[in-house]
Formats: C-alpha cells, sequence, structure tokens
C-alpha cells in the first residue's frame, strides 16, 4: 500500500516508518522539515499540524494515498503547538479530507487509552473529540489506544529508568494508578498487524474499531517502576506515600519546572487507570506482548545511563547553587571594605575595584541563572570552565596564600572544573 504516515519524525512514528517499509509498503512521511531519501519507497512532503487544519490542505495530499496513520501528539502544550490544533482540529481536517478522497481505503488514529467519556484533562478531551468524528465519517478506521509506551530511545522511558534508579520514589494518593505497559516493538507490530485483518465495510461505506494495546499485565504504577528497577539489577527501592492534598500541590509545583514530565493533570491521567484486555494485542502481534520484566536487555547499561538521568541534574544544580550564592555573597553579603581590599591586592586599580566587583558579580549571577535555565548549555560549560581556570590562576599568583590556606578555597577548584568537564561531555547535546 501507499500509505501516509503523519508524525514520522516522532518516537513511534520513527518506529513504525521502519516496520511499514520492512513489510514493503510505500511511506510519504508529512513532516516539519522533509528529507531526501535515496529508497524508492519513501518520500516526505511538509505539513505543520499548527497550522494545516484546513480540509483542503489535506485532500492535495491524499491523491495516490491507501491509508493514513496519524500519530502526531503531545503531552505537554509548548506555543503554538496546542492540544486543540495538534489532536483535534488538524487531525478532523485530516479526517474530513480522508472520507471524501476517492483513493483512502483505511486510517489508523493513534489516541491512547483512557481518552474516553471519564477523562477529562484537556489531553484526553482532545483525542477524543478527534476519535469521535474519525468514527462518525463513512471510513474503514482504526482508533489505536495504547496505554504507556516503553522503548529505549523514547524520552518517556527514559523518564521512567531514572525514576525507577533514584534512591526512593514518592506514591502520590492513594489511588490504585495502574498501567499495562506494551513494549515499542509489540504496539508497531500491532498497527502492522490491523493491515492484515481488515473489518469488513458497514452498509454506510464506514467501520470503526477502537483498538486498546496493553502489555499482558495490569499493574500500580510504582511496580511498574519497581519491575524496571529488578531488570536493571537493582534492590528494593522505598515509597514514600504523599496523601491527596500534598500529591496535588506536589504536582502543581513539579508542573511548573521546565520539561516535567509531572503537573496536575498527569496526575489525574495517572489516576484515571490505563488497563485493558491485552487478547486483541496477542492477536494482532501472533503472540503474547512481551512483560516489563523483559522491557531491558542490558541491566548494567541501562542501569548507568537511568543513574546519570538524575545525577546530572543534581550536579548541575549544584552548580548553579555556587554561582549564584557566590554572586549573592559578593553584592553585600561579606563586607564590602574587606572584596574591595582583596581586589587591591590583586592588584586592581582603586579606580575599576567596584565596577569590578559588581561586574563579577553580576556575572557570576548570569552563569548561575544560565546553568538553570537554558536548554542547550555545553557552550556555558567551557564558559565557566576558563573563567573558573582564569580565577584560579590570577589568585595563585597575585594571592599565593591561598594556595595553603587550610580550608583550601582555591584548591577546592579542581573537583568543581572535574565536575564542569563531566557535564560538558556527559549532558545530552
Amino acid at each position: 500500500m501507499r500509505i501516509l504516515l503523519t508524525g514520522a519524525s516522532g518516537f513511534v512514528g520513527q518506529h513504525l516508518l521502519q516496520a511499514l517499509l520492512t513489510e514493503g509498503h510505500h511511506v510519504v512521511c508529512a513532516v516539519r522539515h522533509p528529507e531526501t531519501s535515496d529508497d524508492p519507497r519513501l518520500s516526505y512532503i511538509h505539513a505543520d499540524f499548527t497550522n494545516d487544519n484546513n480540509k483542503s490542505t489535506w485532500l492535495s495530499r491524499l491523491s495516490g494515498i491507501d491509508a493514513v496513520i496519524n500519530t502526531v501528539g503531545i503531552f505537554r502544550e509548548s506555543g503554538r503547538q496546542t492540544f486543540v490544533r495538534l489532536h483535534k482540529e488538524t487531525p478532523r481536517a485530516l479526517f474530513a479530507a480522508c472520507a471524501e478522497s476517492h483513493d483512502v481505503q483505511m486510517v489508523v488514529q493513534l489516541s491512547a487509552l483512557g481518552a474516553d467519556r471519564e477523562g477529562t484533562t484537556p489531553y484526553h478531551v482532545s483525542k477524543r473529540e478527534a476519535d469521535d468524528y474519525l468514527a462518525s465519517l463513512p471510513l474503514r478506521s482504526y482508533i489505536v489506544q495504547p496505554s504507556l509506551v516503553y522503548g529505549r530511545d523514547g524520552a518517556s522511558a527514559r523518564a521512567m529508568r531514572t525514576l525507577a534508579s533514584m534512591p526512593f520514589t514518592l506514591r502520590f494518593g492513594s489511588k490504585p494508578q495502574l498501567v499495562q505497559p506494551i513494549h515499542i516493538d509489540d504496539l508497531v507490530a500491532a498497527i502492522i498487524g490491523l493491515f492484515k485483518h481488515r473489518l469488513p465495510m458497514a452498509p454506510d461505506g464506514g467501520a470503526t474499531m477502537r483498538v486498546p494495546l496493553v502489555g499482558p499485565q495490569a499493574m500500580p504504577f510504582t511496580e511498574y517502576l519497581a519491575t524496571l528497577r529488578r531488570a536493571m539489577a537493582m534492590g528494593r527501592q522505598p515509597v514514600l506515600h504523599l496523601p491527596g492534598p500534598v500529591a496535588r500541590f506536589a504536582a502543581g509545583v513539579a508542573g511548573l519546572l521546565p520539561g516535567s514530565l509531572l503537573d496536575r493533570d498527569a496526575l489525574k491521567m495517572l489516576d484515571h487507570d490505563n488497563s485493558a484486555d491485552a487478547t486483541l494485542t496477542a492477536n494482532l502481534i501472533g503472540h503474547p506482548p512481551r512483560p516489563v520484566s523483559a522491557f531491558i536487555q542490558d541491566a548494567e547499561c541501562e542501569r548507568a545511563r537511568a543513574k546519570l538521568g538524575w545525577l546530572l541534574p543534581v550536579l548541575r544544580y549544584a552548580i548553579a547553587a555556587v554561582w549564584i550564592i557566590t554572586a549573592i555573597v559578593s553584592l553585600g553579603l561579606f563586607p564590602i571594605e574587606d572584596s574591595l581590599a582583596l581586589l587591591a591586592q590583586a592588584g586592581v586599580p582603586p579606580e575599576l575595584q567596584l565596577p569590578a566587583l559588581y561586574g563579577a558579580a553580576g556575572l557570576d549571577l548570569l552563569l548561575g541563572l544560565g546553568t538553570l535555565f537554558l536548554p542547550r548549555r555545553r557552550w556555558l560549560w567551557v564558559a565557566q570552565f576558563g573563567l573558573i581556570g582564569v580565577y584560579s590562576v590570577v589568585i595563585a599568583l597575585k594571592l599565593p596564600e591561598f594556595l595553603v590556606h587550610p580550608f583550601g578555597p582555591l584548591i577546592k577548584n579542581l573537583p568543581l572544573l572535574a565536575a564542569i568537564w563531566l557535564l560538558y561531555h556527559l549532558e545530552d547535546k
């Protein structure tokens, strides 16, 4: 078949693309940044779900297309990437175009388990409204509803492994919080299976099936983490229970942090159990889906990667605290007269001492804030390494007594430099 795949650059989309090509299908990838391909079965077109919410826009892209798979989705809103645009308006325009197309035979919509009448979060509501609209059209369609999806290279899986490797975990509230994780390979195999087990057409020309895709066992979220932890050959993880009001407050605070996967909506979705019968999943892939205990293949490697997932941020926050606290101390907590005396001893002219003090303190503050909030920091680590190196050389030459000071204020720059060098090499680019 010739298949239009939206979201081909995403986590699920990338895995599904390779599987479709392996099955011999021709794939047209609708992405924001088209690429070129030497494979005659693979092509790219430009599509932007933040803008392309007009049916006519999609009709022009469906000529010669036999099937459409929509995998576009976000977990958190950012700028123009909103739930209403990406989950509701643009998919509905795409589905309406599919219904008018003379070529499209079937549509697969990647939704989510929990996007039903009981789902009240903007994420679930936007998914459900697109699903219901697709189900109302005269199309053969499958609404695929996975639970949590695990894949070694997935952002969610990295977060889960990191949580599982920490010294303790938190239990938010008292609800069961059931999840039924499915491995990305099983999810993709099940979607491929839909092309081999087509629904018969209804008299009105449409037939819709909601397809829950889940792993073999439903389990509490904390047990999911514990199973991943055992698979990484780690010992028992203590669980700290947070009562409901405290849990909701903590989730609200976590939602303010950049890149956080936890907020109040995420907690609501966790409280809304994500489980289903795994029989259909097993039938589509031809064997039982793999259990969580089989998700991790290289325990030693994944254990190290998981620990770095939280150890590197702790190290980064500690370095940020050094810069920020140093700035605050320099701006008045330490006597200004003593600071100026040190600058004079270092050879700074009197008229430049105060500007130098406040300038250095301001620079320290900027470096600390940048360490906390900038998304790309490799150049920042280089700047910090160079600045500390210059400071250390100047102080060693001009104030040699600090080299033999019993508190070691200068010598302690060595582990700080080593930590910055470590972050430069190990943080994600």
